[in-house]
Parts: structure tokens; C-alpha cells; sequence
């Protein structure tokens, strides 16, 4: 109940810190690639469909499929974050400040590396949209495509329209994590990394209200009409800053996601 009451209050645009919880069976692999997923048991009250009456559980049956259907699967393993942390928030100025500008680039801007991240996530959704992987090989990790490629080649028509998200229907998005990586496997060239993780907050269709003057409810996530319209995207970019090094920023975590569905596994 606790995870589900979070959620709805990330649907309503509350402002708390969360990350979804995973079970202690994946925390191996979690430290590998920070992937898992707690499975919650049935709440007492809860009807099941063994107690609805035969004509209600054959009703609800096909609905349920026609949702299943249509819900997008993790593209990725990697755990959905929605909030940001007050602490890692802290972390990240303190990093910029005083590692990345003065160690590795004298003229980072966070405001303009953030625009240039919503930039991103509206090519590369877009590509992954059509299917177009081949062409994202200079805005996303090799091993990342691989990754990728399996899921979306699985998707349907209506799953693969949900990943395209418009820079204008954005109305949220921060840096959830700044972190600096050192590989010394080589002895004469120590090779340095940023890597940010971002989150975006996106309601579909939201340009076209705000052209058409309408107005936006503050609680849209928590009303029907919206909540299958509200997706957040986890991206994360990495850029090498090794001495002597030209490098660009590459995408080596997608993830796309609405709230409402994990609300709903929660149940």
C-alpha cells in the first residue's frame, strides 16, 4: 500500500523522492546492471477474479488483455526512478562545482546540458518509434542497441507509438545522478567519465493543449483521462573527458514507463 500511495502521489505531481523497490533475490544483478522487481502480494479486501460473478470476470478478462497488451515492457534493465533525491541533488552540485568544471570542462553548464538532453530524447524515441536503431550508433552505446534491439523488434504497432515523445510535451525533468568514473586498466592513460542519469516527466498531448489555451489541472496524473498519458523516461549519458580525448555524449540507458502501470502491479 505504501508503494502504491508514492505512486499516486507521482501521479499528482508530488514532489518526494522515489525509486521503485526491487526484491533481495536481484540485488546481484542490480549491482550489475541496477536491475530487479519485487512482486507485492494480494492486499486483504481485494476481490479476486475467482469471487467476481462468471459474466463480471469474463468482462474484465479481455479488458485486462487488451491492457497487457498495450503496456509497454521494460526496454531496459535498469530500475525506474521517478523522484529526485535530496541528497544525490547535493552530491550532483558538489560534483559539478568542484570536479567537472575545474578537472574536465571549465564551460559545463548543467541548464545547457539538460536542453540538450531533451533534444536527445526526442530523436532517439523517436527512432526507437520506427524501429531505427542502426541509426542511433552515434547517440547510443553499442551495448545499449543490443539491448534494445530484441525489445523493440517484439513491440506492437500501438506499444512502439507510445515511445515517441515531443521536447514540448516535457513539463519535468532533472539529473538525478552526476557520478565521475576512473578505468585504469592502462597504466600510461587513465581514462575519466561523466555519466549523468535523467529523468523527464512527459503528458502527451500537452503542446496541443497548451495551443489550444486549455487548461492544465496541477492533479492531471490523478484523473483517468490523463493517467495513460503521463510517461517518464529514464535516460542516462556518458561522456569520456580522458586527456587528449574528443567525445560526445552517448546514451547508454533508455527506459520508458507510465506510473499508473506501476501502480497497477502493485495491486
Amino acid at each position: 500500500m505504501a508503494m502504491q500511495h508514492a505512486l499516486k502521489r507521482c501521479l499528482g505531481m508530488a514532489r518526494v523522492p522515489l525509486i521503485r523497490a526491487h526484491s533481495a533475490a536481484s540485488v546481484a544483478a542490480i549491482k550489475q546492471r541496477e536491475s530487479g522487481l519485487r512482486t507485492f502480494p494480494g492486499q486483504p479486501g481485494r476481490r479476486s477474479f475467482a469471487s467476481l460473478p462468471q459474466e463480471e470476470k469474463n468482462k474484465k478478462e479481455p479488458e485486462e488483455s487488451r491492457e497487457s497488451l498495450n503496456r509497454l515492457p521494460r526496454l531496459m534493465e535498469f530500475p525506474e526512478i521517478i523522484w529526485p533525491s535530496a541528497l544525490n541533488t547535493l552530491k550532483n552540485w558538489i560534483t559539478i562545482q568542484f570536479i567537472i568544471r575545474p578537472y574536465f570542462d571549465s564551460e559545463f553548464q548543467l541548464k545547457d546540458f539538460i536542453f540538450g538532453a531533451k533534444q536527445a530524447l526526442q530523436v532517439v524515441s523517436s527512432r526507437l518509434m520506427g524501429g531505427d536503431l542502426d541509426s542511433l550508433d552515434t547517440l547510443v552505446s553499442p551495448e545499449a542497441i543490443s539491448e534494445l534491439r530484441p525489445v523493440i523488434q517484439k513491440l506492437s504497432m500501438t506499444q512502439r507509438r507510445q515511445l515517441e515523445i515531443k521536447e514540448s510535451d516535457i513539463y519535468l525533468s532533472f539529473p538525478y545522478q552526476v557520478g565521475i568514473m576512473f578505468d585504469e586498466a592502462n597504466d600510461k592513460l587513465q581514462k575519466r567519465f561523466v555519466e549523468i542519469t535523467m529523468v523527464f516527466h512527459v503528458m502527451r498531448g500537452l503542446s496541443e493543449m497548451r495551443e489550444r489555451g486549455e487548461e492544465i489541472p496541477w492533479n492531471m496524473g490523478t484523473l483517468p483521462e490523463y493517467q495513460d498519458k503521463v510517461f517518464i523516461c529514464n535516460y542516462r549519458f556518458i561522456k569520456e573527458f580522458t586527456a587528449g580525448q574528443q567525445s560526445d555524449w552517448t546514451i547508454n540507458v533508455a527506459n520508458h514507463f507510465r506510473a499508473i502501470d506501476l501502480i497497477n502491479e502493485s495491486k
